[in-house]
């Protein structure tokens, strides 16, 4: 029992670990997006359903099990190997691998991870399920539930140390390693396991669920495992989404919703006690209530609280669904196939928010759609099924089947409603989501003022307005950009502006374009944008705005991350040399960390003129990035100066800006002075931010 009780729990350790893990490699290589945690979940969760279908497979199909698993440890293990004396890391793929085409970047998610870790990662999904098969042939009387708790409570410990204890201690490069040193006692003792369990074919054994021993599951039984682990996978994501867009996409708000779900399961299958319906049905209304109250307020409250309220509502929900799946477990010689079953509803629940949703909604509505889907797991629980006018049983095939069909009936009735609500009711002049998030234009007159104007925004950020009216009135810079703004003053008050001289300008985070309403004839900017629906629209499409095209100046726009595209620009010996470098990247709240690390700065230094100006806009609701700016300008000996701007009604929105420079005479301008916030005697206790290194809860307003 020990020997399968601490294999499974390394096992579940390691496959849980190397999702946060390789997410916090590829992640700046597309642009900080939200979507590359779903992404990453789809591909772990179609590995998962394919490592579970080849345990059924195993364990239905072939007598010498262990003469076709041992081969299969040793070659993940060598593709290990391979990886990690060719590259920098045996987990981690080159950066050669990663292009900087945005059009497929889910594609070239699948791909990367294809080639870096699918194959250690079967073998890890397999574990579970074929080593409680293994333990029931030995131990026939003794039910696999709770190895099957000790796997989830791996899982959750796996997730739990990676931000708390990895991630802040090691590189990138050693967690690779350390890593792969724990796949290798894993493939051991793995390959031990096998050679003494797994040499014969499996018996069938006595019932220890809901089926009787020997008796198929049936398909409606079938059915509502998928619908129920389908609608915890799909509500799992859509929680993730919405607590990343409008904060960071950062490992450990990855990992807490993760946590709960693989919370729900270790207390659900831990034993009868685990789950109780009424407690939780009462639970998820009451938290569906408070989530809904803090959805209309988001702007109100505190961070703290939008998170608490969301991942009560996640628990409860994934208590509802796996709890229900408990219940309904089958005897353990259909174990694999129970599994497999789970895991194609979390797999097709994944494809839905990852795939299908970003194609048919023009907003984040997934959410509300798993929200419908677990209040009809509530009601198909409270509703009792009838046929010919007589209460079905509960556990007979039209019970069950009345279930699975009115789950999925409410999601395709809610999501088609919702995509015809989105499509035809929205208020929105353009609306779009991509890979990258929702991109909206309304036509909006602001609060004491008469012009009408067009507003972009990503997300709940406005990212540009342009007014509608005379040619002179759509040159006027508006919103966080106007001439008394932080970045205004920069570009306006340059040595090089005041004399008249060109300029160079590099804009990291294009929005509307409104910046080029400050570009002369002879002037050089530089725009780096990594959503290509953004692009387009700066660009005049639907001719909603016309800063770029009406601008006289010498553009140019680099499609994909900027840090990658200016390190591409160093590397093939081509630094810009600006002399204002703007870096506005943020979409809603939610911070892209990758761009203010130390070895950010160091890219964007080296393509500072001398007397150049780096201009950061840090307006946010929830996070003061003042402190991180701060000690990235200590370390790098850079003048710092913060300007706000309170806002006014012709257009101009509050900001706050951080200005930095290596000349402090260009700081000094009496224009800059005037607004400057005093900064005298500030100073800030937390660490340098690094590419292996950052903290977001220390700077939470």
């Amino acid at each position: 029992m020990i020997l399968f009780a601490v294999n499974i729990f390394l096992s579940s350790f390691l496959l849980f670990q190397i999702q946060p893990m390789i997410g916090r490699f590829i992640l700046p290589r597309f642009g900080g997006s939200p979507s590359v945690w779903s992404t990453l979940m789809l591909v772990f969760q179609v590995l998962l359903t394919g490592g579970y279908a080849y345990a059924a497979w195993l364990i239905s199909r072939i007598r010498r099990q262990a003469l076709v698993h041992i081969p299969l440890l040793i070659a993940a293990i060598l593709v290990l190997a391979m990886h990690g004396f060719s590259g920098s890391s045996p987990l981690m793929p080159t950066m050669s691998a990663v292009s900087q085409d945005r059009s497929s970047p889910i594609l070239e998610i699948i791909g990367l991870l294809l080639l870096s870790v699918a194959l250690p990662y079967f073998a890890l999904a397999a574990n579970s399920p074929l080593m409680q098969a293994w333990f029931t042939r030995i131990h026939a009387d003794r039910s696999y539930a709770r190895l099957y708790a000790l796997s989830n409570l791996g899982s959750l410990l796996g997730l739990l140390t990676y931000p708390i204890l990895i991630e802040p201690n090691f590189s990138l490069r050693s967690q690779g390693w350390i890593w792969c040193a724990g796949f290798l006692l894993f493939g051991l003792l793995t390959g031990w396991i096998a050679l003494k369990s797994g040499w014969s074919a499996t018996p069938s054994q006595p019932s220890l669920g809901v089926a009787t021993a020997g008796s198929r599951p049936s398909m409606a039984l079938r059915s509502l495992w998928i619908a129920l682990s389908a609608t915890a996978s799909l509500f799992l994501l859509s929680v993730t989404n919405q607590i990343t867009q409008d904060v960071a996409v950062i490992p450990f708000l990855w990992v807490l919703p993760l946590s709960i779900y693989l919370l729900s399961f270790i207390l659900t299958f831990s034993g009868e006690r685990g789950y109780h319906r009424k407690f939780f049905a009462i639970l998820f209304i009451v938290s569906a209530g408070l989530t809904l109250y803090v959805m209309l307020n988001a702007t109100r409250l505190h961070v703290y609280w939008q998170i608490l309220a969301y991942c009560l509502l996640l628990f409860a929900s994934c208590m509802l669904c796996h709890g229900e799946l408990y219940r309904l477990r089958p005897s353990a010689d259909h174990l694999t196939g129970f599994y497999l079953m789970v895991s194609v509803g979390g797999a097709l629940g994944g494809i839905f928010v990852s795939l299908i949703a970003p194609l048919i909604f023009n907003g984040y509505w997934e959410f509300l759609v798993g929200l419908a889907m677990t209040l009809a797991v509530l009601l198909s629980i409270l509703r009792p099924s009838k046929r010919a006018g007589k209460k079905q049983p509960e556990g007979s095939q039209e019970e069950l089947s009345a279930r699975a069909r009115f789950i999925f009936n409410i999601f395709l009735l809610v999501t088609l409603l919702l995509s015809l609500l989105g499509t035809y009711f929205s208020g929105s002049l353009f609306a779009k989501r991509n890979f990258y998030g929702v991109v909206r234009v309304r036509e909006m007159i602001l609060e004491g003022s008469v012009e009408p104007a067009y507003v972009l925004s990503h997300g709940i950020t406005v990212h540009g307005l342009e007014f509608i009216g005379s040619a002179q009135l759509r040159a006027r810079p508006t919103t966080y950009y106007v001439p008394e703004s932080g970045v205004g003053l920069a570009i306006l008050h340059h040595p090089k502006y005041v004399q008249d001289l060109p300029m160079r300008v590099g804009l990291l985070g294009l929005g509307i374009g409104t910046l080029a309403a400050y570009a002369r004839p002879a002037d050089v900017y530089r725009l780096y944008e990594i959503n290509p629906v953004v692009t387009d629209l700066a660009l005049g499409k639907n001719d909603f705005f016309s800063f770029l095209p009406d601008s006289k100046a010498d553009l140019k726009i680099i499609p994909g991350d900027a840090r990658i595209s200016l390190q591409n620009e160093l590397d093939s010996g081509n630094p810009q040399d600006f002399d204002v470098l703007v870096l506005d990247t943020f979409s809603s709240d939610s911070i892209p960390v990758h761009l203010i690390t130390k070895e950010a700065f160091g890219v964007y230094l080296q393509h500072l003129a001398p007397d150049g100006i780096i201009a950061v806009h840090i307006t946010n609701l929830h996070l003061d990035l003042q402190p991180v700016l701060w000690q990235l300008a200590r370390y790098y000996g850079l003048n710092i100066v913060r300007v706000n701007y309170e806002g006014d009604t012709e257009g101009g929105y509050a900001s706050q800006w951080i200005l930095l420079a290596r000349d402090p005479v260009v700081l000094k301008n009496p224009a800059i002075q005037e607004r400057a916030v005093d900064l005298s005697g500030y100073s800030t206790a937390i660490k340098l931010w690094t590419d292996d290194y950052s903290n977001l809860f220390q700077i939470l307003k």
